[in-house]
């Protein structure tokens, strides 16, 4: 089986061509994978702006298309595949509409994906995952709890209540005056910083770590880095070390937040392993503390390669491989772009 999946949730146009072969286990050959960026385009504002990423897809979409099958050199395409919510609804619809119109030119069925969901079983692409688990999907639109019990029996134990972890990098590494996509620049300057010698403390809270809920909020951090930032003279404000020293600890406070809710979740549903996905689980931090606590816990971790981390459709193909048996040939019409769609 070939499956050609189309992901424009956000600011990644995405297509990819992925080749599903095995009889009691699929075995996934990625024959292309496109994304196109733009970073670039959102850059001075420090954020996605719909409109202008609605017009980008639109641009970029057929030509990232015709890349992804050029490089699948012809293979006939059994089923397609696109991200049909939660994300931004004008990006959506770029690509709901685009894949429906090319399942009426190739005759092929379609089946719409929910983007979370991807996020997660990506990690199928080379990991086998044990069952239950508790899933932890954080990225810069989401940051949720879910137990799954298997694929399609999935559960939200908690999620954000305001920002989204990524949300929260993208705001203060805008008043540490650093670059787009925060997550990235924090974690740059991070890797900087040494505590030795510093003449200044800078501590910031650990949002609801306490509470006995599986929610997470991350306005509050962002609040108190500002306080911090406007409380600093001037010349501390632009020094190096005070930048490095901040993003260390907005780092590690989000870190802190991340593990101690998510290892709470697991233990008190008693599963046997924990699910890293999303754009934010590229950070290297983040991988290798999520690593050394699930293992000295007695947790199987998994997390995706890097690159399968943030948005691609290689992970909205493998969704729609385990949802195969839903693909529709007829009513395209149902399928619909739904920006605050949610696991069922």
């Amino acid at each position: 089986m070939n499956i050609l999946a189309i992901e424009t949730s956000c600011d990644d146009t995405g297509v990819a061509v992925v080749k599903v072969g095995g009889k009691k286990r699929p075995r996934f050959r990625i024959l292309s994978n496109f994304v196109s960026s733009q970073v670039e385009v959102h850059k001075k504002w420090g954020g996605v702006y719909p409109t202008l990423a609605k017009r980008e897809h639109q641009k970029n979409l057929p030509i990232v298309f015709k890349k992804a099958l050029q490089q699948a050199q012809g293979e006939r395409i059994d089923l397609i595949v696109v991200t049909a919510g939660p994300g931004l609804e004008p990006c959506l619809w770029v690509g709901v509409n685009f894949a429906k119109d090319l399942a009426k030119k190739l005759k092929a069925p379609i089946i719409p994906v929910n983007h979370i969901e991807a996020h997660i079983l990506i990690n199928f692409l080379n990991n086998k995952c044990v069952f239950p688990a508790v899933c932890l999907v954080v990225s810069g639109g989401h940051t949720q709890l879910i137990l799954m019990r298997g694929i399609d029996d999935y559960k939200i134990l908690g999620e954000t209540r305001d920002d989204a972890a990524g949300e929260c990098f993208d705001k203060t590494a805008r008043i540490l005056g650093l670059g787009y996509p925060g997550g990235p620049a924090i974690a740059t300057e991070a890797a900087k910083f040494n505590a030795p010698g510093l003449k200044f403390k800078v501590k910031l809270p650990r949002p609801m770590i306490y509470q006995k809920n599986y929610d997470f909020s991350f306005s509050g951090l962002k609040t108190a880095v500002l306080y911090d930032f406007k409380s600093r003279p001037l010349k501390v404000r632009k020094s190096k070390e005070y930048i490095q020293a901040m993003a260390a600890e907005i780092q590690q406070a989000v870190i802190d937040v991340l593990i101690k809710k998510t290892l709470k979740a697991a233990k008190d549903y008693k599963v046997k392993s924990i699910i890293l996905g999303g754009g934010v689980a590229a950070n290297d931090e983040l991988r290798k503390q999520f690593r050394v606590q699930s293992s000295r816990l007695k947790f199987k971790f998994s997390v995706p390669p890097k690159v399968f981390c943030t948005d691609n459709a290689v992970m909205t193909a493998l969704t729609g491989y385990y949802h195969r048996q839903e693909a529709r040939n007829k009513n395209l019409e149902s399928i619909e772009a739904k920006a605050n769609l949610r696991l069922k």
